[in-house]
């Protein structure tokens, strides 16, 4: 399940304790801190988007031949026999 951040909403509109919740996405966000029953924000933070690791950037690190330039040696299972052999 998601972690959601939200922050407590003080009595003279400031901002206060910073806590964060697992929920489920299809949860409504909450309106009162579980504990201190203040009323809360949630807090949307960027996205944790990784692009350093791609589709086509895993399919060229995972090709054979660059495999073996790099001198590891490819192994392949056989389906009938369990057994395995150079590639």
């Amino acid at each position: 399940m998601p972690i959601y951040r939200y922050i407590t909403i003080e009595p003279d509109g400031s901002e206060g304790e910073e806590f964060e919740v697992e929920q489920s996405i299809t949860s409504e966000p909450l309106k009162f801190h579980p504990e201190n029953n203040k009323p809360v924000k949630r807090i949307y933070d960027k996205l944790n988007i990784n692009v350093e690791y791609t589709a086509g950037k895993e399919k060229s690190l995972s090709d054979i031949s660059r495999i073996k330039k790099a001198g590891f040696t490819v192994l392949e299972k056989d389906k009938l026999t369990g057994n395995y052999y150079r590639k």
